[in-house]
């Protein structure tokens, strides 16, 4: 199975979204109130040509986000993009052969603009989000939170993606994507309340598409949780959870803003060596 990762523009965030800083409350308002940028970091799609169809995971940022809702405190303070029209995820797509029409499956991560804004590329898709993403996501509280509901495309209408008491790993549900059960969503709560990511099982090691659980393969080792959810435990439990799963099988960390995805993606280099696995369970 191939899998590219696919750049959809540019990003900026405050140092405290990436790595939260104190906690509770005012762990939550450093990326607004803190004053270090981050480097521009990339924001990547990731499709995955499978036998039974291509399946999309996250669709990136549009250009449209250079033009927020300036009312919004975070999209004022706490966020920049840099994209234009050709850095989008159609365009990206048809670069390597793919024509949107050709995308099965569109799975989101989660509903955050960077992650959802490529949809409207997409309208031939079946879309499978988390219901409860969902539901946050929508309507006028949505907006509230820092969704952007109204841009949605018409006739937008996702599938609920429903965990089943199918363990992987130290993960109690999963979701079988494809019939051969090669592509696996796993419940991975922490960015948001009901964050998923995306496994791709291949032969020398599994992928795992990880959306925003932790915005660089560094701050998985570490434990570090970021500055936006909501539920500290819940975060660290998730980055332990993902850490005993890379402990217990040949794990390549593919997070949607780490600048060395690619290069772990086309190395297949995982998050512990053979050597190390035994160690970082006992550990985990």
């Amino acid at each position: 199975m191939r899998v590219h990762a696919l750049q959809t523009g540019r990003v900026q965030v405050k140092r405290a979204q990436i790595v939260g800083r104190r906690h509770g409350l005012r762990r939550r308002l450093g990326p607004l109130t803190d004053s270090e940028w981050s480097d521009w970091l990339p924001t990547y799609a990731f499709a995955l040509e499978h036998p039974e169809g291509v399946i999309l995971v996250d669709t990136g940022s549009n250009a449209g986000l250079m033009n927020l809702p300036r009312w919004h405190p975070y999209f004022r303070f706490g966020v920049r993009f840099d994209i234009d029209r050709e850095q989008e995820v159609g365009i990206q797509l048809a670069k390597i052969g793919i024509a949107p029409r050709d995308v099965k499956t569109v799975v989101l991560t989660h509903m955050h603009i960077d992650h959802d804004a490529g949809l409207k590329d997409l309208p031939h898709s079946e879309v499978f989000a988390a219901p409860g993403e969902l539901k946050i996501a929508s309507g006028f509280a949505g907006r509230i939170r820092g969704y952007l509901p109204q841009r949605w495309p018409s006739g937008f209408d996702p599938k609920p993606l429903a965990f089943e008491a199918e363990p992987f790993g130290p993960f109690a549900r999963s979701r079988r994507l494809t019939r051969d059960g090669s592509v696996v969503a796993i419940p991975t709560p922490g960015h948001t309340a009901h964050h998923i990511s995306v496994a791709v099982v291949d032969e020398d090691a599994t992928l795992l598409i990880a959306g925003d659980a932790s915005y660089t393969e560094a701050n998985l080792h570490a434990g570090l949780i970021d500055g936006v959810a909501e539920d500290e435990a819940e975060a660290e439990s998730t980055l332990l959870r993902l850490r005993v799963l890379a402990a217990e099988r040949p794990i390549v960390f593919l997070p949607t803003h780490d600048p060395q995805t690619p290069e772990r993606l086309a190395a297949r280099r995982t998050v512990f060596s053979p050597q190390e696995r035994a160690a970082a369970l006992a550990v985990a």
